[in-house]
């Protein structure tokens, strides 16, 4: 694999008549991906597809927080235009173990914090406790299992760095200090965030948003290579020059192509870097 999308989700419903055509024509660029669940549902149909291909495919499992409540939720802007509506799940740790189990899954995820989409009908203070109540039961699930998180936050920054420090002195004993154990996905914070989660031993990873806000360009140029993913957070995130259209795995190279721009070194030392990062984030050859 010459480049690995850390973070798809080919098992959404966006994909319901292509899937396996997207994941191909991905493949056939010896691009690999990690499809990512967001709920009991979208983990399962990760497997499933996963299990069609003998390498290049693996997966995440995971309760991502917006699933926590009844929402609508809408977004217009970067992330790309989108628009449905939750249900509400019930984290069962039993049921995401025995999907754990299975050898194509090589992490928990996505799972964390998300303070922007919630429903403020609700009660704020009570569902923000119970997305902290359920990121700590799925990190606890990350460490039985010995796999890595993919963390998603927004607009929770200060919330989850505290739960992530508190975590990691509580299981320094059984946190390998020498690999990462997590990773912000899709990171949105400054150079001295990134710092921050690099101290706690995480990685950071960046998707097409890069391309097309300069918000990021700094934090690009100066963090080390060896600490950093990419992904494509399909079929979000769509990079230039194809914003505006649905995302997929193959569309990581503009995500690579793009650091290397900014940091003016040959995109194979991009490539080379981010997916032996990837390898030994997710254990996978």
């Amino acid at each position: 694999m010459k480049l690995i999308d850390t973070h798809a989700h080919i098992n959404f419903a966006n994909y319901k008549e292509d899937a396996d055509t997207v994941i191909r024509n991905s493949l056939r660029e010896n691009i690999g991906m990690v499809l990512v669940g967001s709920e009991y549902k979208t983990s399962k149909r990760a497997l499933e597809y996963a299990n069609k291909y003998e390498k290049g495919v693996y997966v995440a499992v995971g309760l991502h927080p917006i699933h926590l409540q009844d929402v609508l939720v809408e977004n217009q802007g970067d992330e790309g235009n989108y628009k449905f509506r939750t249900r509400a799940e019930e984290f069962n740790f039993d049921n995401y173990q025995k999907l754990a189990e299975f050898n194509k899954v090589v992490a928990i995820g996505e799972i964390g914090l998300d303070y922007y989409h919630i429903n403020f009908k609700d009660d704020v203070s009570k569902i923000k406790a119970k997305q902290k109540s359920v990121f700590l039961e799925q990190l606890n699930l990350a460490r039985k299992m010995d796999l890595p998180a993919i963390i998603h936050c927004r607009q929770a920054h200060d919330d989850l760095y505290q739960i992530l420090e508190d975590f990691k002195a509580e299981h320094k004993d059984s946190i390998d200090s020498s690999k990462p154990w997590g990773v912000i996905h899709c990171f949105s914070g400054d150079l001295d965030l990134a710092w921050k989660y690099f101290n706690l031993g995480l990685f950071i990873s960046f998707t097409g948003l890069i391309t097309f806000s300069r918000q990021f360009d700094d934090v690009i140029r100066k963090v080390p290579l060896d600490k950093i993913m990419i992904e494509t957070d399909s079929p979000y995130m769509t990079p230039e020059p194809y914003r505006g259209h649905r995302n997929e795995p193959a569309l990581v190279y503009y995500v690579a192509e793009h650091i290397a721009k900014l940091r003016n070194i040959d995109i194979s030392k991009v490539a080379k870097a981010t997916t032996d990062n990837a390898k030994r984030f997710f254990g996978i050859v």
